[in-house]
Order: structure tokens, then sequence, then C-alpha cells
């Protein structure tokens, strides 16, 4: 995915939403760069209506984004089921999370 730059804003960098604290929203990175496929703390999720160009992505599960629900600039997609239950599955697993 291009990034709209806007030097006023930084960049926009996409991030699968994985939860909330009040008004924080809590997000986990995603990437199309091919070289995460088996990197340790990657996740491969395919290829979803996130990217205009249908890459395949992958998501971060070793860095958790805090941004206040106002700092979100733009809506995506929403991930499947079954793929964002594998995502929560390794949080759980891997991270503790309940």
């Amino acid at each position: 995915m291009a990034y709209e730059d806007d030097p006023s804003r930084g960049k926009d960098r996409p991030v699968l939403v994985v939860g909330r604290r009040g008004r924080t929203v809590l997000g986990l990175m995603l990437s199309s760069q091919s070289e995460r496929e088996g990197q340790r703390g990657w996740l491969a999720l395919g290829p979803g209506a996130w990217d205009r160009e249908a890459r395949p992505s992958w998501v971060r599960l070793d860095r958790v984004l805090e941004v206040d629900e106002d700092g979100i600039r733009r809506e995506g997609a929403v991930l499947d089921r079954t793929r964002f239950e594998r995502v929560a599955g390794r949080l759980r697993r891997d991270h503790g999370w309940t």
C-alpha cells in the first residue's frame, strides 16, 4: 500500500486493531514486505482488502501500538474471523493476552 505522506501529520501506517482500553486503541503493525516471511515475531496473514494491490501481508505480534482513537485517520478493512482468531490465539499463547 502506498503511503500518503503529509509532513505536518506524519506517515500513515497500516495496523490491525486488536483491542482498546478506554480511548486508547491497541494495534499491531502490518507489513507487505516479503522479507517478513519466517521472521520471528511476524505472522503471515495473506492478502486482504486492506491492500489495494492484494499483496500478502504479515502482522507483527511482539510490538503493540497504542493510539488515541482521535489519532486514527482512516478506516480500513475487516479481517475475517478465521485469520483474526489465529492472531488472537498467538497473542494469548505467546504473550498471555486474555
